[in-house]
């Protein structure tokens, strides 16, 4: 039914290709207009020019690993490394 085409970035002027997939999923989502930037200047709208995130590092409640973090911990609430952290999660959901 969808047929990949060819779309120019309005962004950089880029040909970029608009696969028949991609046109299903917008399909499915409801979204009636083609994309008019091409995946490298929709990544880069999307950071919106911030730089790189700050991380600040903490101990490990569980494993006593040094966490690095996207947020500064308060010290009200236990703070964990990614993986201490998927393991509880897992439990969790488990």
């Amino acid at each position: 039914m969808y047929q990949d085409k060819t779309l120019v970035c309005k962004e950089c002027g880029k040909e970029f290709v608009f696969t028949a997939g991609e046109q299903e999923f917008y399909a499915s989502r409801g979204f009636e207009n083609e994309p008019q930037r091409c995946k490298a200047c929709r990544d880069a709208r999307k950071n919106g020019g911030r730089g790189p995130r700050e991380m600040f590092t903490a101990v490990c409640a569980s494993c006593g690993k040094e966490a690095r973090l996207p947020f500064k911990p308060t010290g009200d609430r236990p703070v964990y490394c990614s993986e201490c952290f998927a393991k509880i999660k897992e439990a969790e959901n488990g």
